[in-house]
């Protein structure tokens, strides 16, 4: 299982540098300090090792505690979007989602895994009634992994990432007016953690 983790790791790291295409099971090999023998023994092809980095890019994480509902969504959002600078893992599964096509795939595994997550925390926001009336929790739910996935994108060909917490922080604000309830809206918080990247409270 060490080994299996080291080249999941490795390969998460190489394909976030090189992209699919420009990745190969030797950098790979050389990055994890493992024979191709090892490579091949938990993996059948490059594009297997691929897809395990693609629907593992969740791994590992440790999303902010806090109560179930919208405010737990929003620091799930933005302690996301931290990670996408730094976490290779991550990144490199974001970025095989985006580039599947290279290696003939057309699989959302990786999307419906958020969709869960969010539709999780909006379910439970639905049920303390955090939301509007009019708001339907797997519409949104969606709604909010698509946004998410579009913002981190243009962050990324812009500038590396750097923007993407200021991003998510405007996406809330102006999603939130939509989707939360009066009552809630103005005790929500929405801000980088204070030792985020370009950390920019508002």
């Amino acid at each position: 299982m060490k080994t299996r983790e080291a080249i999941l790791r490795a390969a998460a790291e190489v394909f976030d540098e090189y992209g699919f295409s420009g990745a190969s099971v030797a950098k790979i090999t050389k990055r994890a300090k493992v024979t191709q023998g090892s490579v091949y023994f938990h993996f059948d092809s490059k594009e297997g090792l691929a897809r395990a980095v693609m629907v593992g890019q969740g791994d590992g994480l440790e999303l902010p505690p806090g109560t179930d509902g919208l405010q737990r969504l929003i620091d799930i959002t933005l302690y996301l979007a931290e990670q996408l600078q730094t976490n290779p893992v991550l990144r490199g599964g974001v970025r095989l989602s985006v580039e599947q096509g290279e290696f003939g795939l057309r699989d959302d595994e990786a999307y419906q895994q958020w969709v869960g997550v969010f539709r999780e925390q909006l379910t439970a926001a639905h049920e303390r009634g955090e939301l509007t009336a009019s708001a339907d929790v797997s519409e949104l739910a969606w709604l909010l992994v698509s946004c998410f996935s579009g913002t981190q994108l243009f962050s990324q060909i812009s500038t590396d990432r750097a923007d993407l917490p200021q991003r998510i922080i405007s996406l809330w604000r102006y999603l939130l007016p939509g989707v939360a309830a009066d009552g809630v809206r103005g005790s929500l918080r929405v801000a980088a953690t204070p030792d985020a990247p370009g950390k920019r409270k508002r």
